[in-house]
């Protein structure tokens, strides 16, 4: 591709990855950190005008936001990773195939929810710690396996973008459709929905949540060559995504406690 065009492109599209992300995130986070504890404030009166109003417009830029930013991660993704000849070392499987290692990994960033998807649907995710316990394991081997594939820059940029993948096909599948029917059971224009179903919501909300702050961090990475440049860099990762969700714990107790309502 010819240079000024390429960079062209990369500049549009991580504008809008940029911006939509923003939107979506920052949607994420109010309601988990915000709308979360104020919702248990209201009575039922207050349900049957606020959240008619509130949350379909909320949920529109939440949505959209979502949708945007994964389409244009993709974008990205062929521009700066396939097209940039970054995605594998000479040494790697697809050194000499390029098309080949992008196919690849499109293949295990748009799988990897259904794995997903089937674990927290399991027996396994009755107990939530188990849940995230099993699920960090099998990200370990995730990341340990896009290494021997990868490179190590390219690791960290095909790990967010499989988590952000899992976040953005949470929205469209799990929680606004979940979302939907709540609504439309506190307008009356539907039956209220089974209690499974705004937990189903809330549960991927808060996974979304906790994949969101690591994932951050691995779409910033490329400037941290020191972190990703060495035999150690996936599990540098590792490290770093458990100390995301540590954070996130602590953005959740915070956000609990009486602090935030202060003026």
């Amino acid at each position: 591709m010819n240079p000024v065009l390429n960079e062209w492109l990369n500049l549009l599209f991580r504008w809008v990855h940029v911006v939509a992300g923003v939107m979506w995130i920052g949607h994420l986070y109010y309601f988990n950190f915000v709308n979360s504890q104020v919702v248990k404030t209201y009575d039922a009166d207050s349900k049957k005008k606020v959240l008619p109003e509130v949350m379909p417009r909320a949920l529109f830029w939440f949505r959209w936001g979502a949708l945007w930013t994964g389409v244009s991660g993709v974008l990205l993704l062929g521009v700066v990773v396939y097209m940039g000849g970054v995605l594998s070392n000479p040494d790697q499987p697809f050194a000499a195939n390029a098309a080949l290692g992008a196919l690849v990994s499109l293949l295990f960033i748009f799988g990897a929810f259904f794995a997903y998807d089937l674990l927290w649907k399991s027996p396994l995710a009755k107990n939530e710690m188990t849940g995230a316990i099993v699920s960090f394991v099998l990200l370990a081997a995730l990341v340990f396996v896009y290494s021997r594939l990868f490179s190590g820059r390219a690791v960290y940029i095909q790990t967010g973008s499989t988590l952000g993948m899992l976040m953005l096909m949470n929205v469209w599948m799990r929680i606004w459709p979940s979302q939907k029917k709540i609504i439309a059971g506190v307008k009356g224009t539907a039956p209220a929905p089974d209690p499974s179903v705004a937990a189903l919501a809330g549960l991927r909300s808060k996974h979304n949540t906790y994949m969101s702050v690591p994932l951050l961090v691995m779409m910033i990475s490329n400037h941290y060559p020191g972190v990703y440049g060495n035999d150690l860099g996936w599990a540098t990762l590792l490290v770093l995504v458990l100390v995301g969700w540590g954070a996130t714990k602590l953005l959740y107790t915070k956000s609990a406690s009486a602090a935030p309502a202060q003026f």
